[in-house]
Parts: C-alpha cells; sequence; structure tokens
C-alpha cells in the first residue's frame, strides 16, 4: 500500500504497542473529502499496512465528527479503550488517525468512540475490506495484495460491456445457489468451490455475465446482503478477499463479465454498522423524514454531506479499481429519487422547490455515473428503476440521470400478466404483450425475471405458467424466446434457467435434482441454446437500443394470439424473423408478410424435442411467394407449432 508519507512529531503511548500521530491525508484530500469530490477515500480511510521509520505496521483513520474520543481495541490488547488512542487531526475534518506499529495482517478490531452527550459505541470499520464471520462484528486488518491474471480480458472488455454488444446476465446468490449440504443453512461454498462449479456452469451455460446479489459484508442472511455494513469488503461467508478476486478472475478468464449489486439507498441499524455511528447521525439524514426508510426499517444516507457522498461514490469505485468488476446494479433507486417514496401526506417534506424530488440524491447519482464512466469506460452502471423518471440511462450532460441501462419493470409486469393467462384469454390482451416497445426507446433497458419474482407467494417461474405440465414448460420456453429475442439486455434469476419448482429460500439451495427429469434438463438446454442465439446473431444485438434494430411484422391476428416480428443488425443479411404461437392450436401454412428476403430457413424452435417439445411441428423448407417485385415485398409460408416460437434467418 503506498500512501504519501506525512506525519507529525510522533507521540509514543504506555503500551505494548504504542500508537505514533502519523498521518496520511493533504490539504487537497481534506477538502475534497469535504465538498464530496473525494472518490478514492479507501486508499486513505481504514487499516492500511505500511511502514514508518523501519517499522511495519497498521495505519488507522476513521471520520467520527462529534466524537470526543476514538481509540482502537481488539484481541491484541484485549479490548481495553484506554490502550490504543488516536489522534484527531486539529483541521477540524473530525478524523481520527494513528499508526500501531508491529501489528500483524489478520487482528480483529473495532473503533471504540466516546460520542456526542458521551454515547459510548464500539463501531466496526467503515473502510474495512475485510470482517468477522458473522455473528462476530469486527473489523479484520487486511490488504488487497493480489496479481491479477486477466489482462487480456481487461484490454478487450469494452467489446464485452458496450451497449451494442450481447447482454445475458444470470443473478446468483452465492450462498443458495449451491450448498455443501444443502439442508444446513449454516454451510457455504467457498469463493473458492464456488470458482469451480460456478464458473463452469455459467460459461456452459453461455451467459455473457453473472450478476451477483450483494455481496458487500452484511449482518443478516434473511436481508439477502441490501442491508450493509461493509461497503469495502466482499463478505467474509465464503472466504477472504484475494478468494473473491480469485473467483472474479476466474470469470474473466472464462471470458463472462461480473455485476455486482450495490446498495447506496439505506443501511441497518446495526450496533456496529454505520447508524448513529459518533452518537450523532453522522451518515444518515437527522431529519427522519427524510432519514428513515419505512419498507426497510433502515436509514438513509444523508447525500447532502460532502463526506458521505464522498464515501459511496469512493465505495462503488473500489469495486471497479480493486477488484476489476464490469459493472454494478444500483438498487433502489426509486426510493432515493423521491422525498415521498412510500411516505404519506405529512410524512416528508417538499424540497426548496415544492417538488418531491431529492434534489442532493439526484446529484449524488449524477456525480456518481459521471465519476465511473470517466475512470472506467468499459463498465456498466445499471439502475433498478421502477417509476417513469425520465432519462435514468441518458447522459447528464442530456439532463439524465447517467446510468447505462435500466431494469424495464413495465415490460415485465405486462409479459407475467399475459404469460399468466390462460391462453383461451390472451385474445383481448395482445395489447400487454405488445406495449413495451411504445415506450421501448425511452430508455436503455435491461429485461429482468429476477429473484424478486420468486419469492413471498409469487411463485416460481414454471407455476406461474397456465396449463397441464406440458404446457407449463411450453409457455415458459415461448416465454424465454420472447424475452431473448426482445431489444435489451437480459437478466435470469438463478433457477429459472431450468424451471426451478421451489419459490427461492436463501436458507436452502436450488433443487438440482430436477434435473434428473427431461422436462426440467431440457427446458436448461433452450435456455442454453437462447443464450447462444443471442451472442452468435448480430440483429439481436448490434442495434438493440436504437429504432433500427425492431420491427412489428404481424400484429393483425390477435384472435389467433400469432404475432411477428424482425430483429435487425447492421447488416440487412442477418435479419431475423420471430414468430410467436400463443396458443396450443397448431397453425399450418400461417402466412407471414415481410420485405426483402427470398430464402429463409428455421433457426431455432421452442418446440424442438430437444427442450422437451413436440418436434411434430417444424419447417425443414421455407416456401416464399414474391408478391411485389417493387417493394420486394414476399409471402412466407410457414408451420407453428402450439404455445411455441420459431426464428427464422
Amino acid at each position: 500500500m503506498n500512501i504519501t508519507k506525512k506525519y507529525e512529531e510522533i507521540h509514543f503511548v504506555d503500551s505494548t504497542k504504542p500508537v505514533w500521530n502519523y498521518s496520511s491525508f493533504s490539504e487537497d484530500d481534506i477538502r475534497n473529502f469535504q465538498q464530496g469530490t473525494h472518490y478514492r477515500l479507501y486508499n486513505l480511510f481504514g487499516s492500511h499496512e505500511i511502514e514508518v521509520l523501519g517499522r511495519r505496521g497498521y495505519y488507522f483513520a476513521v471520520w467520527a465528527p462529534n466524537a470526543t474520543y476514538v481509540s482502537v481495541i481488539g484481541n491484541f490488547n484485549d479490548w481495553n479503550p484506554g490502550s490504543h488512542p488516536l489522534f484527531v487531526r486539529l483541521d477540524k475534518s473530525g478524523i481520527w488517525e494513528g499508526f500501531i506499529p508491529d501489528l500483524p495482517k489478520g487482528e480483529a478490531y473495532k473503533y471504540h468512540i466516546n460520542g456526542y452527550q458521551g454515547r459510548k459505541t464500539d463501531k466496526g470499520d467503515p473502510y474495512a475490506n475485510f470482517w468477522e464471520k458473522r455473528p462476530n462484528t469486527a473489523s479484520i486488518t487486511w490488504n488487497l495484495d493480489y496479481t491479477w491474471k486477466d489482462s487480456e480480458w481487461m484490454s478487450d472488455r469494452r467489446h464485452h460491456n458496450s451497449l451494442n454488444c450481447p447482454c445475458s446476465i444470470y443473478e446468483v446468490h452465492l450462498a443458495s445457489w449451491m450448498r455443501p449440504n444443502k439442508y444446513d443453512e449454516e454451510t457455504y461454498n467457498t469463493y473458492d468451490q464456488l470458482r469451480e462449479l460456478l464458473v463452469p456452469y455459467v460459461k456452459e451455460m453461455g451467459f455473457t455475465h453473472v450478476e451477483f446479489m450483494p455481496v458487500m459484508e452484511h449482518p443478516f442472511d434473511g436481508s439477502w446482503g441490501y442491508q450493509g455494513t461493509g461497503y469495502f469488503a466482499p463478505t467474509s461467508r465464503f472466504g477472504d478477499p484475494q478468494s473473491f478476486m480469485e473467483l472474479i478472475n476466474a470469470f474473466h478468464e472464462a471470458g463472462i463479465g461480473v455485476i455486482l449489486d450495490w446498495v447506496p439507498s439505506h443501511f441497518p441499524y446495526d450496533a456496529h454498522g454505520l447508524f448513529m455511528f459518533d452518537g450523532t447521525n453522522t451518515y444518515e439524514y437527522a431529519d427522519m423524514r427524510k432519514g428513515f426508510h419505512p419498507d426497510w426499517n433502515s436509514y438513509v444516507f444523508n447525500y447532502r454531506r460532502g463526506e458521505v457522498k464522498s464515501f459511496l461514490i469512493s465505495s462503488a469505485r473500489f469495486w471497479f479499481d480493486k477488484f476489476h468488476i464490469d459493472g454494478i446494479r444500483v438498487d433502489a433507486v426509486s426510493s432515493m429519487l423521491k422525498l415521498n417514496y412510500s411516505r404519506t401526506h405529512g410524512q416528508w417534506e417538499p424540497n426548496e422547490y415544492g417538488g418531491d424530488g431529492n434534489i442532493e440524491a439526484i446529484n449524488f447519482i449524477k456525480d456518481l455515473n459521471e465519476t465511473l464512466y470517466r475512470d472506467f469506460h468499459d463498465v456498466q452502471t445499471i439502475a433498478e428503476e421502477a417509476t417513469d423518471w425520465p432519462g435514468v440511462s441518458r447522459p447528464t450532460w442530456q439532463n439524465g440521470l447517467g446510468f447505462g441501462m435500466k431494469w424495464m419493470m413495465g415490460w415485465m409486469h405486462d409479459t407475467l400478466d399475459y404469460f399468466k393467462m390462460d391462453p383461451i384469454h390472451r385474445r383481448h390482451y395482445q395489447n400487454k404483450f405488445s406495449f413495451s416497445m411504445m415506450y421501448y426507446y425511452d430508455e436503455n433497458f435491461l429485461l429482468p425475471l429476477s429473484h424478486d419474482e420468486v419469492v413471498h407467494g409469487k411463485s416460481p417461474m414454471i407455476y406461474k405458467m397456465p396449463g397441464d405440465d406440458w404446457q407449463k414448460f411450453a409457455n415458459l420456453r415461448t416465454l424465454y424466446t420472447y424475452m431473448f429475442t426482445h431489444p435489451g439486455g437480459k437478466l435470469l434469476f438463478m433457477g429459472n434457467e431450468f424451471g426451478d419448482t421451489n419459490e427461492w429460500n436463501y436458507k436452502s439451495e436450488l433443487q438440482w435434482h430436477l434435473l434428473q427429469h427431461d422436462s426440467h434438463r431440457l427446458l436448461k438446454d433452450c435456455v442454453r441454446d437462447l443464450n447462444f442465439l443471442l451472442r452468435n446473431e448480430p440483429a439481436m444485438y448490434e442495434n438493440q437500443f436504437n429504432i433500427y434494430g425492431f420491427e412489428w411484422v404481424d400484429l393483425n391476428h390477435p384472435a389467433e394470439c400469432v404475432v411477428a416480428y424482425r430483429r435487425k443488425g447492421k447488416d440487412p443479411a442477418n435479419d431475423l424473423l420471430v414468430i410467436l404461437n400463443l396458443t396450443p392450436v397448431i397453425r399450418y401454412d400461417w402466412k407471414v408478410y415481410t420485405y426483402g428476403k427470398s430464402e429463409w430457413r428455421e433457426i431455432f424452435n421452442s418446440d424442438d424435442k430437444r427442450y422437451w417439445g413436440t418436434g411434430d411441428v417444424f419447417n425443414p423448407h421455407i416456401s416464399t411467394t414474391l408478391l411485389d417485385k417493387n417493394n420486394n415485398m414476399y409471402e412466407i409460408n410457414v408451420h407453428l407449432p402450439p404455445l411455441g416460437a420459431i426464428v427464422l434467418k
């Protein structure tokens, strides 16, 4: 760790391990920290192994502006608050710091803080890189030394992460994807074991990216990681930080990008965490109309405070800088933008202009995206945002929020509503199916079938589908075909790919035993082939975020529930024709009218026996008839399988 060595007169404390009054902060560091423009704070705050005057040890720095006394406590001093006090800077920055020589790596520690009105608390380090495994709550002295082996990926990842490249994300909760003992929620695969199990699985399935539900340290498994205490540390449940680096490195060597869920919207009230850090509302708004989140019984960051803004943007930047991640999915953006989010009259106060926007949160989000895209131009930031807020994925210079993509929640709700219907009723609701393209070009959308759709009584994907077993699987294969051939990025939660029959439960694991059944195993094969169809066909992604990539061909048969559309790349020779038959009725000799091509061949059929379909309805030879030579218009004659989708090229 290279820290600029700037220290004052050295003071020794009567202890077996003295504390030296050592500082790593420059005046510029302090000014930028306070103004909310310092985005590399992880190089300064926290605990860092350094050498001072020939002595190795750990330097500590913590922000506690209302504290009257701060010390480092741990096993090394029997958790004695009076043994190793830190020194407060005289510039009124509220930073306490000091160097403890001869302190080794791997020591558990906390900050003992005498705070406002004499309140005494023992807090974990907000900038710690490693924590004890819960239920223990101390931070651990560590370093992030690691030799990366992913230079090929890093030098070329712009070709994997750009908006005109295929994007298919496998969303994973690391603890419950697979367990060593599926009956024991206290057993986990380590990062090293996941490297051997998860990486080849994601590669085999053809996903371009993997997204981890929050891996930042968190005390309660039931929060799924969304109630965090360690914004600069991967959870110790699965191993140390270097093991997590190895996992990311392995994904990169396999040609797979890594996206992390990141939660700047709220944090829990655990005693060792950020809440009331120095006896006052240090990180959260003091006004609980803004500072308390009623949905999650948690607290909201004070985005107005420069030091908090610097902390949060430094956290996001840290994962790109130190862990080589390829993107972040920012959780609960809607709750950050609106002062009245989940609040009724009298529970919120308008902003200075009389509106309901949280102006400082909006500015924070814009600065976050500007910083990340400035420093890492070949990555993506993705917003989970469910309202009609304009310009979420538009550049800030166009008055947008600056995200690269936004979850398309409207598509998800409409699509699931449509496919849940008995096919006999679908004829009346074609608008639910087609409505997404009415507003698709407003944003750079990512289509999510996420963990939120298979919990809390919503049922697993396979049981959302109507009909008998065959119809359920046929419906789900058709839904996935529609999803993968619709413009935009894709996200599929673990277990959805093979039709898990249980709702997701963070305490257990996926029902891997279902793969012994053809219906589930071949559904998985269908998703795999859709992934490779997406990756191998330029028409599926080259124009996925502009008006040239999609065209409706046939919306004129709502009674028969047959829909056709065209996906278009930069070269018309690569165009694809997608035809969906959304009822269990076979359509022989179905006529589709489109321009430009005299020859078509079937390259995908969701009713293939390879996917547990009937295999009875397919198109080995497709006849075409020229109808209008001037306009190059053809009639295409095809057979449509029941509850099936075909893709022609």
